[in-house]
């Protein structure tokens, strides 16, 4: 009988979900009864909806995946498997077999996600066999100049949000003149709805960890950081395994690879404050600061760490490095549009069927994310809308479904693509009290540094709290409208220049449901409670008293 391989998903999403008790029946059989089985760990896949997952493969029936995976149903499944017996229950991914979320994948093109789900993330090894590691070597080969004009080439934007030319920023920072320069991951990762950066680090931590050692050859930096929450203790867990590992290996410390290039890299864990996912707050953070904005200029390229230039880009632009210098600008280009190459990771989250983690070429309409990629509306209620760009985003109605995702068009709706979170909404969700919730996130990460941002979000919660309880005025939207503006101009970093947002496209796409809170006093998706009341009609009453036994509250009386 033929050795077959078993990997259970133990991410954040998968443990949440049971695996590590799936992982120790596995093992504690498989130590009971010797059978030709290599268990294994991997990450998440991005099917988060379907854990427990299990991967099996190596036998006649081909490389498969069970999702809503038991300690009662494993091991029936695993001698089944082994036996050449297709599985009876939830086969979400196969090669032979129809598996239930074949197409969802088949939508899908993984670059950044490639070895999520599909590695150890804590085996080097299982790294180099993926190719790891085979970039760099390629890129100390090369001149500087050449890396970031490839880099350039390709188009990549930094996919933290702003959109930036990641080749430009690079050219910046190598241009710099200085004999100690630093390069920075910001995994400050902290939208609601949002686990991009912690899937990619759990799941693959040395290619992002590639992609920094590549940059900082180019740009000439000598130190890096991992800019990481402390929330993410996996991610870190993982980081650090693999910095070490490839240490021991050559990639990282002195003279990498027999070369001249050194470079030393190190983590710091963030307290959890949103607005430390601003560059220069960042920095701050650091340094042992408080994490507060600063003015620029200077920029990091000129002034960044401890007054050195210093280059900063997200998990996820990290995470293309790698392949982009391995496989070639036009291969990366292949992927996407013109002005927005590639691909982008999206995390999926809300009344959506297929909650998880996903990576779709550039140029995809929301509506083919929404239900080829994402499985649909978890609800037989009806889309709504979609929350883009976390706090900082905005809400994109039904009638923009066909918007396609790329910088400039999803701006143009008055969202931003941000780091990569939607959150779906249904017809029962209220869409004053989405611009409440966001505000509230905001307003409360505010650092407080600019008047505007830390008295106008404040003001503007007032107002919408106001209208949510049903004591609203007319004036009121006037009102969020010019502190909006303000608040815009007025802010120094992203987060009060982007906090608006979400109050400015529900003003936008669902004014009516604004009226309807202020005019009418009533909440049309039944959310906001003040709002929302109960009567018994007469000519339906028959006077059997079960409502008023049943009332929790003793509201009913005659």
């Amino acid at each position: 009988m033929n050795e077959i391989s078993v990997k259970v998903g133990l991410a954040s999403c998968g443990v949440a979900a049971g695996a590590r008790d799936v992982y120790l029946k596995l093992e504690e059989y498989l130590a009971a009864n010797p059978l030709p089985v290599k268990l294994m760990q991997t990450a998440c896949i991005g099917m988060c909806f379907e854990e427990p997952i299990v991967e099996f493969s190596g036998s006649q029936l081909g490389r498969m995946h069970v999702g809503k995976a038991s300690p009662d149903s494993i091991i029936q499944i695993m001698e089944d498997y082994l036996k050449g017996i297709a599985p009876n229950q939830n086969v979400i991914l196969a090669e032979k077999l129809a598996g239930t979320h074949n197409e969802l994948l088949a939508n899908q093109h993984r670059i950044v996600l490639r070895n999520c789900g599909v590695i150890d993330p804590k085996s080097l090894a299982d790294y180099e066999a993926q190719g790891g590691y085979q970039a760099l070597k390629k890129a100390l080969t090369m001149d500087k100049a050449a890396i970031i004009e490839e880099i350039k080439a390709s188009g990549l934007r930094g996919r933290g949000g702003a959109g930036f030319s990641t080749g430009l920023k690079w050219t910046f920072a190598a241009k710099a003149i200085s004999e100690k320069k630093y390069v920075v991951c910001n995994a400050d990762e902290g939208d609601p709805g949002a686990f991009m950066d912690r899937s990619a680090l759990e799941g693959d931590p040395h290619n992002v960890i590639e992609g920094m050692i590549i940059g900082a050859y180019a740009m000439g930096a000598d130190e890096g950081y991992i800019y990481c929450r402390a929330e993410y203790p996996m991610a870190i867990e993982h980081l650090k395994i693999a910095i070490d590992a490839a240490e021991a290996k050559g990639y990282l410390g002195k003279n990498i690879l027999g070369s001249d290039f050194s470079f030393d890299l190190h983590i710091k864990e963030g307290a959890g404050a949103f607005v430390c996912g601003e560059e220069t707050a960042l920095m701050q953070s650091i340094e042992g600061k408080r994490g507060m904005p600063t003015i620029r200029p200077p920029f990091p390229a000129e002034k960044g760490l401890w007054g050195k230039p210093t280059n900063i880009n997200n998990v996820e632009t990290w995470a293309n490095v790698a392949w982009i210098i391995m496989n070639g600008a036009e291969a990366f280009r292949a992927f996407g549009t013109e002005k927005s190459p590639g691909t982008k990771v999206f995390a999926l989250a809300g009344k959506i069927a297929g909650s998880g983690l996903i990576e779709v070429p550039m140029g995809i309409p929301i509506k083919d994310i929404i239900y080829k990629v994402g499985g649909g509306m978890k609800t037989a209620k009806p889309f709504k809308a979609v929350q883009m760009g976390g706090p900082s985003g905005g809400c994109i109605p039904a009638e923009k479904l066909d918007t396609i995702v790329d910088y400039d068009s999803i701006t143009a709706t008055g969202a931003i693509m941000g780091s990569g979170g939607m959150v779906v909404m249904d017809s029962g969700t209220c869409m004053v009290d989405v611009a409440r919730f966001f505000l509230n996130f905001t307003q409360n990460e505010s650092c407080g540094k600019c008047t505007f941002c830390r008295i106008g979000t404040k003001r503007m919660l007032e107002i919408l709290t106001r209208i949510t309880e049903g004591k609203g005025k007319l004036e009121d939207i006037e009102e969020l409208q010019e502190l909006s503006e303000n608040i815009i101009k007025g802010s120094l970093c992203g987060l009060g220049q982007t906090a608006p947002n979400p109050v400015l496209t529900t003003l936008r796409y669902f004014k009516d449901e604004y009226l309807a809170h202020i005019v009418d006093k009533r909440c049309p998706a039944g959310v906001c409670t003040a709002l929302v009341s109960y009567r018994i009609i007469p000519e339906k009453c028959i006077g059997c008293t079960a409502c008023a036994r049943k009332c929790p509250v003793n509201c009913i009386s005659g």
